[in-house]
């Protein structure tokens, strides 16, 4: 898939109009959970690489609501050839994938953000020029990204620190299934200043996701000595990369000097959801013939 992603956007950067896997093909879009950029970078993927893709709003889908979840799947899987699905519970998209008869790709869950880790992984090569051997270090909640770099460790053979204050680490589960893969080195930690020295890339989201904002201000409290400032990317070294999945809340878990620093890479990282997810989706069309 990775591979798709580096074909995919040599493609979109040399405007050739002829790779078109695409043509005839569509894509439905489901969002129980706004997002402007997981919208138009699918959205935008799909029209370039020839297909149409359909955005289905939280009021017009109204899953397991007005239809239950497991006739929607059905359905879309009579119009579509992939569902797309940014939603609040895991277990919706699970039971998406279980009945429809086409692909579906999670754009997003409260467990996981698997589109996302896998735009930061290109990133990070493009950077570094390789992904496995990197030490990650994420500063923050132990949230649904955490979930996501857990489970890819044990695809791939890099060092990933979770950083958190005590009483937000992540799920014990995910992390002993990711320990007990025993493909990276993996470890959580609430001493920030020890875990981010030698780090290649640091990495953070918000303190408080969409849903949560009525957590905020106590957050703002327990996470105060976790914010990735100028400090902090000092004490990991020169080699240090910056990223974000965006977007940022400014001033609390980063600072506006760190986001527009020359180390920090989070528009690349932004505009490599597009292409990345690109990659996904030849994967999942079986287009794997245009390599």
């Amino acid at each position: 898939m990775l591979n798709l992603a580096t074909l995919a956007k040599s493609r979109f950067y040399a405007r050739d109009e002829t790779f078109k896997p695409f043509a005839g093909q569509t894509l439905a879009m489901i969002f129980t959970k706004p997002s402007a950029r997981t919208r138009v970078s699918f959205e935008t993927g799909f029209f370039r690489l020839g297909g149409h893709a359909l955005y289905l709003d939280p009021n017009t889908i109204q899953l397991g609501k007005r239809e239950p979840t497991k006739d929607i799947a059905r359905v879309l899987s009579g119009y579509n050839d992939a569902i797309m699905a940014r939603l609040f519970a895991h277990a919706d998209l699970l039971e998406l994938a279980q009945y429809a008869s086409v692909p579906v790709i999670n754009g997003l869950t409260d467990y996981n953000h698997p589109c996302q880790i896998m735009a930061d992984v290109l990133t990070i090569i493009e950077r570094k020029g390789r992904f496995e051997g990197v030490k990650l270090v994420y500063v923050g909640d132990g949230n649904n990204m955490v979930n996501s770099w857990l489970r890819l460790s044990t695809r791939f053979a890099f060092e990933f620190v979770c950083v958190c204050p005590p009483g937000y680490e992540p799920d014990a589960a995910t992390v002993k299934m990711a320990q007990d893969a025993g493909i990276s080195k993996v470890t959580v930690t609430n001493d920030v200043r020890s875990a981010v020295v030698g780090a290649d890339v640091i990495y953070t989201d918000v303190w408080a996701s969409m849903g949560q904002k009525d957590t905020l201000e106590v957050k703002m409290r327990d996470f105060a000595a976790y914010q990735v400032n100028e400090q902090l990317m000092a004490l990991a070294g020169p080699q240090a990369l910056f990223m974000h999945c965006l977007p940022a809340e400014r001033g609390l878990e980063t600072t506006d000097a760190v986001v527009e620093a020359p180390y920090s890479v989070v528009f690349q990282e932004a505009e490599n959801r597009m292409h990345a997810q690109n990659g996904v989706m030849l994967h999942c069309l079986a287009k794997t013939s245009v390599l």
